[in-house]
């Protein structure tokens, strides 16, 4: 089993958490009004997505912003798909939970149907109490050397470009929390950070050289040695602080291979410049490493085999991973990755003994909300255990990607690079004890 893929990688954004449990939203006030009840909710539940720099596609930062779209917020609210969050909570405890109480919908219902009140601006309540989800600072922030317009045609939708940034960092330092910036997200899959080590800068550099153009082309990998990444982005993913007192090593003299994936099926041939913000410290109590995990055997064959028209297929990969980390770890966050035709996935321990610990289950898989998720209670990997990923796809014509206006017709799918390929993937931050 490689310990890497040198394909996709899911959207890391590695939870640490910190903090206290958010206010219910209980204390109300016959006169529910945006500043005193509404706003303090709106900017711990919604705001790290909807706003100017957010990855959603509309602000709810003011007032004005929240009164107009005030009635499409409710309905995703009540019905439970948004705030986004899709961990089953029976399978595991998680940091950061973006989901509002059931209080909390009634309290925000409760002001959309009363009309909408703004109150006092200069009453504005305190902000409600929230675990982190986000970076605590940016120490570095590296981009693309140039902008890249993907090189793509209709019948050939994606393109694999890796850029090569120098790391001018003079010490060794540890990267303790990690965002992927896309500059443009209606074209970009997913973006990898991979760590060139500095006998390895050589190699990248003259990959750039002898391709014309920025970058160069990297389907399957970063066509150089490097196994290591140090973070990554995906629909969803909103990037955090790692796991207090853990990072991920870098030396002086290394480089950053930014693999971005392109896919133009959408919304066509546009320009992208990506950047990625690092939170950086010069040490750790334990240097961390970033594992995916899926069956070497689907790589770059027909062996996951996803028929066309079935409603339900199933693959699931386990080993014991202690063989490649060399002993015990502990495991911090999971996540899990699929395509458009993913239905439903899970990652779990099976242990020596033959029983089952579910690490991270999501039971209706959406694409554009992916992300790995901070363990309250990190559980250790033994020797003896198993680490699974189970993976179930829905090829029906009923759930097909949208094509040129028109859903595709069902065909036979495989593992593979493309949006319109699938992946069966878990994605785990972990440190050996």
């Amino acid at each position: 089993m490689r310990p890497y893929l040198g394909s996709f990688l899911v959207g890391l954004g590695l939870l640490g958490g910190c903090g206290g449990a958010a206010d219910d939203g209980d204390d109300v006030t016959d006169e529910i009004t945006y500043f005193q009840h509404v706003k303090p909710l709106v900017d711990a539940k919604c705001v790290g997505c909807h706003s100017d720099t957010g990855i959603a596609p509309f602000s709810l930062t003011t007032y004005d912003e929240l009164d107009e779209m005030a009635g499409v917020a409710l309905i995703n609210v009540e019905n439970k798909t948004m705030p986004p969050w899709p961990p089953n909570p029976d399978c595991n405890d998680y940091f950061s939970d973006r989901s509002m109480t059931d209080a909390q919908i009634d309290l925000f219902k409760a002001w959309v149907d009363g009309g909408r009140v703004m109150g006092d601006p200069t009453a504005e309540a305190a902000p409600l109490i929230t675990e982190q989800t986000r970076m605590s600072r940016v120490d570095v922030t590296l981009a693309m050397p140039t902008a890249y317009t993907p090189q793509t045609t209709t019948d050939n939708p994606d393109d694999y470009r890796c850029f090569v940034v120098p790391w001018t960092e003079a010490t060794t330092k540890y990267v303790t929390g990690f965002r992927a910036l896309p500059g443009n997200p209606k074209v970009v899959h997913h973006v990898i950070a991979f760590l060139a080590a500095p006998g390895e800068v050589a190699t990248y550099n003259q990959l750039d050289a002898d391709e014309a153009g920025a970058g160069y082309t990297c389907f399957g990998g970063t066509g150089g040695p490097s196994r290591t990444w140090l973070g990554a982005w995906a629909p969803g993913s909103l990037g955090s602080d790692m796991p207090t007192n853990t990072g991920l090593r870098v030396e002086a003299g290394s480089a950053i291979v930014l693999q971005v994936h392109y896919n133009v099926l959408t919304a066509g041939v546009q320009p992208d410049l990506t950047r990625v913000e690092l939170k950086l410290d010069d040490t750790v109590d334990k240097v961390a490493i970033i594992q995916p995990w899926t069956n070497p055997n689907w790589l770059d064959s027909q062996v996951m085999h996803i028929p066309a028209g079935a409603a339900d297929v199933m693959h699931s990969f386990e080993y014991d991973a202690s063989r490649l980390i060399g002993g015990p770890f502990t495991i911090w966050s999971a996540g899990l990755h699929m395509h458009t035709l993913g239905a439903n996935a899970k990652a779990s321990i099976v242990r020596a003994d033959g029983s089952n610990e579910c690490l991270m289950q999501i039971d209706d898989w959406n694409f554009h909300w992916q992300g790995n998720y901070g363990l309250r209670q990190p559980p250790v990997f033994n020797p003896g255990d198993k680490l699974r990923v189970e993976c179930h796809f829905d090829n029906s014509p009923s759930n097909q990607p949208i094509i040129g206006g028109q859903p595709r017709v069902p065909t036979d799918v495989y593992w593979g690079e493309g949006t319109t390929d699938e992946m069966c993937l878990g994605t785990f931050y972990l440190t050996p004890l």
